[in-house]
């Protein structure tokens, strides 16, 4: 089911794909795509690709450096793209290359923080949500829990709701996650 959506996926979208890439690159120097390493199925690293937002001189690889509201590090471009989520569509590719699922806990920078100390030291059992593959989307974000971490009760609201979805997996789960996600994010131009 992922390979099949995401291909057609990638196929029905190439042409604002392609708009997007062109406006990236007419507003700013640089890359198109940013890449990051994430933690994916059973810890191992990956590079996540996104559309690129912040201005070159500005990105953060490390991750460490969440964006918050206003951020200057973003273009007038990227604003665009990440409130509507678009930035997050050439994570199609990582599908197809198998990194990802469509839907999953989303993927983590290693050693992220939240709450201002490592996620694996806040929730004790937060190494149990690489049982699956990471999602472009996932259970935590189709609730609304999306955005930056620095409070702590709603970043292990997060990995509960990882948690959960890794232990209740279904394909009709990952279908309402979807739809939820298609409507919150996607349509209603809300997304963070």
């Amino acid at each position: 089911m992922d390979l099949v959506l995401s291909i057609s996926g990638l196929a029905f979208l190439a042409p604002l794909l392609i708009i997007i890439a062109i406006c990236i690159k007419c507003e700013s120097r640089g890359p198109v795509f940013f890449c990051q390493d994430r933690e994916g199925l059973h810890g191992r690293i990956f590079r996540i690709f996104k559309f690129r937002s912040m201005w070159v001189t500005y990105e953060d690889r490390s991750g460490i450096a969440q964006t918050v509201a206003g951020d200057g590090r973003i273009t007038r471009m990227g604003r665009f793209i990440r409130r509507t989520s678009i930035d997050e569509l050439p994570q199609l590719i990582n599908v197809v290359l198998g990194h990802m699922s469509l839907v999953g806990p989303r993927p983590h920078v290693p050693g992220m923080l939240a709450a201002g100390i490592r996620y694996d030291q806040l929730v004790p059992t937060y190494s149990l949500r690489h049982q699956v593959r990471p999602g472009i989307t996932g259970w935590a974000q189709a609730c609304g829990l999306r955005g930056p971490t620095k409070d702590r009760a709603r970043a292990i609201a997060r990995i509960q709701h990882d948690l959960e979805y890794v232990q209740n997996f279904s394909l009709l789960l990952d279908f309402k996650i979807l739809v939820m996600t298609l409507r919150h994010e996607f349509l209603s131009g809300r997304a963070d």
